[in-house]
């Protein structure tokens, strides 16, 4: 008992707390904490997209991004990597329930964020595919209202002046060898990209705009003076001139505002050969979403199954969740078809009760861009052009 103790406290003695600011050299200090102009917190997509516009509006200015984990914590390089803004069964319930002036806007940002995505990064550095999307609609689900598919060509016309976006598709189930769908919508200008890749290339951005970023930082609470803005990091207080708020799921823990943390359950198979399967897939409102990754199927969602469960900022797997997910990739996606799970992840998403993302100036020295809905992909990088114009 004696030595299982002390081999406990030796154990102990080893870790070694994180250099605190106050411990670091002037040449450290003077690098990465002095005279900061603009902190932003969090580097996913919105936060580096933030960045770097201003950066481009605001050479001269100082900008330090602070991230609490060795990667983006949230949801920029956990999510399917899907590059689209709205399938038919998720506008239709939307509808429903969302004023029709709020859904179009939706639509719009979302459609106009892939655009300014494309404008700012290669799309051929993000493995971008224009395989297009199928809404899928099971067997149960009920009809799609007569002429709706024929409004929604005419309203998304409106925004992106593109003919005929959506049409049905009664022969997906069998092209990819699907089960229990009886008909779907195809999405021809939706595609799929690499997110990791994306970030990737967005941090290398903003390096190149010599903006500094810190991993493993994390922002605690912050003071609003006169002058300043006093932040408390667990390496030590800092002071900047203006703060900016990019952590989407994680933002409640800082600001007072409508958003709240919604986790999102993902897998991926191992390599499956001679899969046929090739393109972006939703069903259920959107509610469950899958793709090909190479020769793989990463399927995520079912957070309809518990959402009080999965209001979490935890990144842990539900196993309920993943077994639901398990079970409709051999049912339904995969039914002949041999596969094994190889990874299973969480990603934290940030929700409220609109659909629409929060960006605007949350006091004299403070903007925020939060609440991306799910969608962090196709808005991003807009809501960080978007938060470039809220400062001055």
């Amino acid at each position: 008992f004696y030595l299982c103790i002390e081999h406990k406290f030796e154990k102990k003695s080893r870790v070694k707390k994180m250099l605190q600011i106050d411990q670091l050299s002037y040449w450290e200090r003077d690098t990465y904490f002095t005279d900061s102009d603009i902190v932003i917190i969090g580097a996913g997509i919105v936060g580096l997209s933030t960045a770097i516009f201003i950066s481009e509006r605001y050479p001269k200015r100082r900008i330090l991004i602070v991230e609490q984990g060795y990667l983006p914590s949230g949801a920029s390089t956990k999510n399917a990597g899907f590059a689209c803004f709205g399938s038919p069964s998720e506008l239709e319930d939307d509808l429903k329930t969302i004023s029709e002036s709020a859904v179009w806007e939706t639509f719009q940002l979302r459609y106009e964020g892939l655009k300014a995505l494309f404008n700012l990064l290669d799309s051929t550095a993000i493995d971008y595919n224009p395989c297009g999307s199928w809404d899928l609609i099971q067997n149960e689900a009920p009809e799609i209202e007569s002429g709706f598919i024929d409004y929604l060509n005419q309203k998304a016309k409106e925004i992106t002046g593109e003919d005929s976006i959506y049409s049905e598709d009664k022969q997906a189930n069998n092209r990819f060898g699907f089960s229990g769908f009886r008909t779907s919508y195809y999405n021809r200008l939706e595609g799929s990209l690499n997110t990791g890749k994306l970030v990737d290339e967005l941090y290398k951005y903003a390096i190149k705009k010599n903006i500094k970023v810190l991993f493993g930082v994390k922002c605690n609470s912050f003071f609003e003076q006169n002058d300043a803005i006093e932040l408390q990091l667990n390496i030590g207080k800092i002071k900047t001139e203006q703060l900016i708020i990019c952590s989407n799921g994680f933002a409640k823990e800082l600001v007072n505002e409508d958003v709240i943390p919604a986790r999102g359950q993902v897998l991926i198979t191992n390599e499956i050969p001679n899969l046929q399967i090739n393109g972006t897939f939703h069903f259920d409102k959107g509610y469950y979403y899958f793709r090909n990754v190479g020769n793989r199927i990463l399927l995520g969602g079912g957070r309809n199954i518990n959402f009080t469960q999965e209001t979490s900022n935890k990144l842990e797997i539900n196993e309920t969740i993943q077994s639901a997910l398990r079970k409709i990739l051999a049912e339904q996606i995969l039914p002949n078809t041999p596969h094994e799970i190889e990874m299973s992840w969480a990603g934290i998403m940030g929700v409220g009760k609109s659909k629409e993302p929060i960006i605007k100036r949350y006091s004299n020295r403070i903007a925020i861009g939060v609440r991306m809905g799910g969608m962090g992909v196709a808005i991003g990088t807009l809501v960080g052009k978007k938060l470039s114009h809220i400062i001055d």
